[in-house]
């Protein structure tokens, strides 16, 4: 074949995906190398632009665990993880959220915005949007557990066209709160939710989810899940990233995938080919695509 009949074939076998995704809300969960190598960050604003052009409706939400520890570690300021999940200190909350919302949250912003898009970025403080009450009861410091997201106004933002690019970071009902720190695939998750998303993606450092062998594995349900992380399979920072991936597809977001980002635009490559790429988590519980096929064989 031709290399331009090559390129016009590829955006041919594209189209049916663009149809299925139209006007649709894809929540892109940014993180790993594809945040910190700027050939990537340049790929990934790409992908991000093409999705808007195309009629889809992306929201980023970021993490930054890497550049947090890396300052904290300057600061001689000490960190602590427990199952995955970062213990805050107040002390540590101040660079949490200087990190996040201050740094990272504006970099990507104006990023996406230097590509062509029309990015806005908030944090979860903005107007209360994420709201959150302390993990485990204090345990983990200033770590919060979301108790609330405000979709209807993310959502408002995607109608005006904007592109919301959310820092992880929550506000508390306290005044004079610092607020919380909660696990950026565990807010990407709760994001997708309050928007009624069609899908999720997690955009991390590795192929997906891997067996001990280091096979990928392609598709996943909640049984899996927890068999996987009883045997030691799934362990330390990919367990969060599963619990999300779980919380998702059963709480009204049709799929959730976990994506290799260190892959030059992933993400369209899950999107726009039949193959993917990654670990897809499926709900088996007689439910598929977001319809419920018993209920419907009922009112036949």
């Amino acid at each position: 074949m031709h290399k331009k009949q090559h390129k016009v074939q590829v955006l041919l076998d594209a189209i049916p995906h663009i149809k299925k995704f139209y006007g649709k809300t894809i929540v892109i969960k940014y993180g790993g190398s594809a945040q910190t190598s700027p050939d990537l960050q340049a790929k990934f604003a790409e992908d991000i632009v093409l999705l808007k052009l195309v009629g889809m409706n992306p929201i980023i939400v970021h993490g930054g665990g890497a550049k947090i520890s890396d300052l904290l570690e300057k600061l001689g300021i000490p960190t602590e993880f427990v199952n995955g999940h970062r213990v805050t200190s107040q002390e540590t909350m101040r660079i949490v959220e200087m990190v996040l919302s201050g740094d990272i949250n504006k970099n990507i912003t104006s990023l996406l915005n230097h590509h062509g898009a029309k990015a806005i970025g908030i944090s979860g403080k903005d107007s209360s949007i994420i709201n959150a009450k302390p993990k485990e009861d204090g345990k983990f410091g200033f770590t919060g557990v979301v108790t609330k997201v405000n979709g209807e106004l993310i959502n408002n933002l995607v109608k005006q066209g904007y592109i919301p690019v959310i820092a992880p970071i929550a506000d508390s009902d306290k005044p004079n709160h610092p607020g919380y720190n909660i696990n950026a695939d565990v807010a990407a998750s709760k994001v997708a939710i309050a928007v009624n998303a069609q899908k999720v993606l997690f955009l991390t450092d590795t192929k997906g989810v891997l067996d001990k062998e280091g096979n990928l594995l392609n598709s996943l349900d909640k049984e899996d899940v927890e068999n996987l992380k009883e045997d030691g399979t799934i362990a330390g920072g990919m367990i969060p990233k599963v619990d999300s991936c779980i919380d998702a597809i059963y709480n009204g977001v049709n799929k959730a995938h976990i994506i290799d980002g260190r892959v030059e635009h992933s993400i369209l490559l899950e999107l726009f080919t039949s193959d993917g790429v990654g670990t897809q988590f499926l709900r088996k519980d007689g439910k598929n695509n977001g319809i419920d096929i018993e209920k419907l064989l009922k009112e036949i």
